[in-house]
């Protein structure tokens, strides 16, 4: 049902409705404590009954005595005194000898007792009663009245004050909810913009909130957009490129296909397998690559593990040396004997073997390649360095762009190595910079990692 769903309007109604039950319930007691140190000080059934005392002291006459007392039996009788809705304050009076004179009929000449000049209580059909009792010279007068206690008062009061409450619950939530529905005008406003916008559209709302509050949730929104818009378009790119990088090898696949199965003699047939199956180690290579990228950018992170990171360099750099020695390429390692640290294994080997096969691949034969492992785990550092032909400065910014491949003629790969080697860096909250090499010379991959 809408009068049960979520809204900030029910919300605001019930908090200025729960604030009037905590107003209620706050008087409520400030008022019994005021009543109770009231008592303490002076009670009113004494000042009324030592009052009538006063006035009876001056009357002799038995007659005038006794209408005296009805008469404020007649005024009194039919009050309640502060509303109390559970009896009447009635009167009894009698001689210095104990001769009945006037009981109030709420009584039926029920005796009453109390100590002279204080006020006593007494139980009259299961309902306490405070009693008063004033002497005087020829007279002996009481008064009585329910007591007061915390059932009796709270209801008198709640009848009391909450009129008032009642009255003023409009006046307070109608401004109250003006206020809500005016301040989320705005937001219905973007809301509605945001409906009208197409799928394709990604462009920044350009909405101008003039409210403080909702200036943050539009520059989010717009820069939500801008972020999306951006990775849609480096998205279309990267397919388009994937594309292109695939087309050279399905290419060279279908041609080479084409010639081994038209080949003349044994010769024929090899030239064209060799190069058949180098095309397709090319494709395979790059189609791993876009794998990695992709597990990279949308893969939840794998829970880390704690490794020995020099150990487990030295069986990752075995792996990849025949690939260097097969080129006459110096590969060596610079570490401790043991680092342990708490990393994403699957991470970390795409960082190390990148990095090695760029340097394999992108140097001349006899290089030399040190990979370095720093001697503390916060950070941990890796580097690779070699003392080849290094990179052109004004190519340095491009290198860890996707399919970026420069124009040294020894380049090969789909230009994804280093492109995969930043997105796994930044996957483990570190990052990876270029500087030189060797003695200055060559190029050098430095990764620090949290």
């Amino acid at each position: 049902m809408t009068i049960w769903r979520r809204s900030l309007s029910r919300r605001i109604f019930l908090v200025v409705l729960l604030s009037f039950v905590l107003v209620l319930a706050v008087l409520q007691a400030y008022m019994w404590l005021s009543f109770r140190q009231s008592l303490a000080v002076s009670q009113p059934l004494s000042r009324l009954g030592g009052g009538l005392g006063e006035a009876l002291a001056a009357i002799d006459d038995e007659a005038q005595a006794v209408a005296t007392v009805q008469a404020m039996q007649t005024v009194y009788g039919h009050l309640r005194l502060g509303g109390n809705p559970t009896g009447t304050l009635v009167f009894r009076l009698e001689d210095r000898e104990g001769r009945l004179l006037f009981s109030a009929p709420q009584l039926r000449d029920r005796a009453l007792a109390a100590p002279p000049g204080r006020v006593g209580t007494m139980d009259m059909e299961g309902v306490p009663y405070w009693v008063y009792r004033a002497d005087t010279g020829r007279w002996r007068v009481y008064a009585a009245e329910p007591e007061r206690t915390l059932a009796l008062v709270v209801p008198n009061n709640t009848r009391a004050v909450l009129p008032y409450l009642l009255i003023a619950l409009p006046l307070v939530l109608v401004p109250a909810w003006l206020a809500v529905a005016l301040g989320l005008r705005p937001l219905r406003q973007l809301t509605q913009r945001l409906q009208r916008r197409s799928p394709d559209d990604l462009t920044p709302l350009g909405f101008r909130a003039r409210h403080a509050e909702l200036q943050p949730l539009a520059e989010a929104l717009d820069g939500l957009l801008m972020k999306l818009k951006a990775r849609i378009d480096r998205e279309r790119a990267f397919v388009q490129d994937a594309a292109h990088e695939l087309r050279t090898p399905m290419a060279v696949i279908a041609t080479q296909a084409h010639a081994l199965g038209g080949a003349a003699d044994a010769g024929q047939r090899r030239e064209a397998q060799q190069q058949l199956e180098a095309a397709i180690a090319r494709a395979s290579h790059l189609t791993q690559q876009l794998l990695d990228l992709a597990r990279l950018d949308d893969a939840p992170p794998a829970v880390p593990a704690t490794l020995d990171v020099a150990q487990w360099l030295r069986q990752v750099m075995a792996d990849m040396a025949p690939a260097a020695l097969a080129r006459d390429m110096d590969l060596s390692l610079v570490a401790p004997d043991q680092l342990m640290a708490t990393v994403e294994p699957a991470a970390l080997l795409s960082i190390v073997q990148n990095l090695l096969a760029n340097a394999t691949g992108h140097t001349p034969p006899g290089t030399r390649i040190v990979v370095t492992l720093a001697n503390s785990p916060h950070p941990l550092c890796i580097s690779v360095e070699d003392d080849g032909p290094g990179i052109p400065d004004e190519a340095s910014g491009q290198v860890f762009e996707r399919f970026h491949r420069g124009a040294d003629p020894l380049t090969r790969g789909a230009g994804l190595g280093l492109a995969i080697v930043r997105q796994a860096a930044q996957r483990l909250g570190g990052e990876v910079r270029l500087a030189p090499g060797l003695e200055g010379r060559g190029a050098g991959f430095h990764v620090r990692l949290p």
